[in-house]
């Protein structure tokens, strides 16, 4: 026993070794999201990469803790990136997780040494705070947006899906961490273990309350929407083509079946309709075979502007009508390269975007006429990750939140699965249900509640399926109220960093050195060197 504590030290003593630990326990919290799905594993995830942090002989050391694990977590959370950006994903994962540097310090300071009661109660909320505002900031779209909140990991799980309604998935992310920090301390800080046990017994409290007490959608009736999922098409020049012809022929299977709404998924039309009278006539064609209008997603170029777009277009009985969403958030690097003049050498070395899309200008909430006036409101793949999008949207009386997506470049990653369940904490978020449609899968419906309705297709699938979709009303706490756990999250570091500011300000300053002492014989004694 002795021997591995001692061999442990000195493993802690080495900073390359240290690293190495510090970006491996870093990773460990991507476990929890889909695939491996190991839910329960997020309440203690985070336990291995504190210890680290706060056994930090410094604050630089600390400084680096943080930043190798954020990058550990980043790398691991991202990996499936790697065939297609190759060493680029190494390169973003170091450069995000910077990120975690000034977390790694906060960590260190408020657990680091023997923390006494006050500061290990701060630490229960300060800790949380600071995972939060690391969160917010690498939310911005530019720097590759919300994907993998750790609230996510959480998705199916219905009194997180409660909480997230409450305060969205920054709620649940926010407890988890806290959770992680008290078993953090009552490992380490004897004298905090009752305030630790007290915040986990208040978490589960909080997780049992939200999910007796509280408020929940009303149900208001139900819409039948089939989503329509051609697959994987091989490629080739006339892949597109292909892909057009096989959900053509499983749209065709839809009539007669009092369909309100039927959904392709992200880029099912190559080209833009506005140059294709061909592709117009059989889209309405379509429709008016299948009684339902049709939501599909062009991506091409416009003949009468520069640039090539990604839309969710409205097909009716007369063909394409004017109701058309262009998308806002595009993926850093899979449909434009940040800084082009300076990275744009990513596109020699993987499959980084050759020509950037073009961005929308606002969001739009689509009326379909043929379903009673059902409000849809359209998101296109990376933007279901974004929270404020879709509250956004309910805002502004969407009925149905409709996902365009199509992950097949990550056919058999872990990809298709977490983009999926993005889904039902959307859906738990605003009380309404949201379509989740796929050219290759995985595709989902889950309803107001986050709870799952019917079965997911596979990304072996290739066929249409009719959902019975179950419609909510009422507003949500969170779409309500908004953002308010990472407000109160960046008033709490406010708050801590105006007392430590305050601590200094108020320190008094060094006595001035004293006069060196006589000897018996008078003269000045000093040091020896």
């Amino acid at each position: 026993m002795r021997m591995s504590v001692d061999r442990w030290r000195r493993a802690l003593a080495s900073p390359w070794k240290r690293g190495a630990l510090a970006a491996g326990s870093g990773a460990l919290p991507a476990l929890t999201f889909p695939e491996p799905s190991l839910w329960w594993f997020a309440y203690a995830a985070l336990v291995p990469w504190l210890l680290l942090v706060r056994s930090a002989p410094t604050g630089r050391r600390a400084f680096f803790d943080g930043w190798l694990g954020g990058a550990g977590f980043m790398l691991a959370v991202h990996h499936w990136l790697a065939p297609n950006l190759h060493v680029f994903t190494l390169m973003i994962a170091v450069l995000l997780g910077v990120l975690w540097a000034p977390w790694g310090l906060l960590v260190r300071r408020v657990l680091g040494g023997g923390p006494g009661p006050r500061r290990t109660a701060g630490a229960l909320v300060l800790i949380p705070s600071g995972w939060m505002a690391v969160e917010l900031v690498r939310s911005w779209e530019y720097l590759g947006g919300p994907w993998g909140l750790l609230g996510a990991s959480q998705w199916q799980i219905t009194p997180a899906l409660r909480l997230a309604s409450l305060g969205g998935v920054w709620l649940v992310s926010f407890l988890i961490v806290a959770v992680n920090t008290a078993i953090t301390v009552a490992i380490t800080v004897p004298a905090g273990r009752q305030a630790a046990m007290a915040a986990v017994l208040a978490v589960a409290v909080a997780g049992g309350a939200a999910w007796t007490w509280a408020p929940l959608p009303d149900r208001t009736g139900v819409v039948r929407i089939a989503l329509v999922q051609p697959g994987v098409i091989q490629g080739g020049p006339d892949a597109p083509q292909r892909r057009f012809d096989r959900q053509e022929e499983l749209t065709r299977e839809l009539a007669g079946r009092d369909v309100d709404l039927v959904v392709w998924g992200e880029s099912a039309v190559s080209a833009d309709l506005e140059g294709r009278p061909d592709l117009r006539e059989r889209l309405a064609t379509l429709t008016r075979a299948v009684g339902a209008d049709l939501l599909v997603n062009v991506d091409g170029r416009r003949p009468d502007r520069r640039g090539i777009f990604k839309s969710s277009i409205l097909v009716g009985r007369d063909g394409p009508t004017e109701q058309r969403y262009d998308k806002m958030r595009l993926v850093p690097f899979g449909e434009y390269v940040p800084f082009r003049s300076v990275l744009g050498w990513a596109t020699s070395v993987g499959e980084a975007a050759r020509e950037d899309r073009m961005r929308g200008n606002a969001q739009v909430v689509i009326d379909v006429p043929d379903a009673g006036g059902l409000r849809i409101g359209p998101l296109i793949c990376f933007e279901t990750a974004f929270p404020d999008m879709s509250r956004r949207l309910v805002r502004d009386g969407t009925a149905v939140l409709v996902a365009q997506s199509a992950t097949s470049t990550f056919q058999q990653s872990w990809a298709p699965e977490q983009h999926a369940s993005l889904a039902a904490l959307r859906a738990a978020e605003t009380w309404r249900p949201m379509v989740h449609a796929t050219l290759t899968g995985v595709s989902a419906v889950h309803g107001p509640r986050g709870e799952a309705v019917g079965g997911r297709l596979s990304t072996n699938s290739s066929t249409a399926v009719v959902y019975e979709v179950p419609l909510g009303g009422g507003t949500s706490p969170y779409v309500r109220l908004g953002d308010w756990v990472l407000y109160g999250s960046l008033a709490a570091l406010a708050a801590f960093g105006a007392y430590e500011g305050g601590r200094a300000f108020r320190r008094p300053a060094p006595e001035p050195d004293a006069p060196p002492a006589r000897t018996a014989h008078g003269s000045a004694a000093h040091p020896r060197p």
